[in-house]
């Protein structure tokens, strides 16, 4: 059978929540979006441009320890790099702002 492929961020994101089903996955990739945006934003007010280096160890850390220690599964990013990241966006500020939950 073909595995689906999507075409919109739109189209991808139910899926991608269900790849984030375990909640301490999803507090990690919370806690790992969040430390990102201080690294960057700390890095652009203080102008201290190797801290942009570690933008992606920060942000992909955390998310693959909730999925290969958590969710036991393999991170969508490996097939969706540009929706997954979206999608993280996307969930953080639903976490953020209720309108998804930790515990789903």
């Amino acid at each position: 059978m073909a595995e689906k492929r999507y075409t919109s961020i739109k189209e991808f994101y139910p899926f991608y929540l269900t790849e984030h089903l375990n909640p301490t996955c999803r507090k990690l990739h919370f806690i790992g979006t969040f430390l990102l945006f201080i690294d960057l934003f700390w890095a652009l007010a203080t102008q201290t441009w190797w801290m942009l280096a570690l933008v992606p160890v920060i942000g992909y850390g955390f998310a693959w320890v909730g999925h290969f220690f958590f969710e036991k599964n393999k991170p969508a990013t490996f097939q969706y790099p540009l929706y997954s990241l979206g999608s993280d966006f996307i969930m953080f500020a639903d976490l953020l702002t209720g309108k998804q939950k930790f515990n789903p």
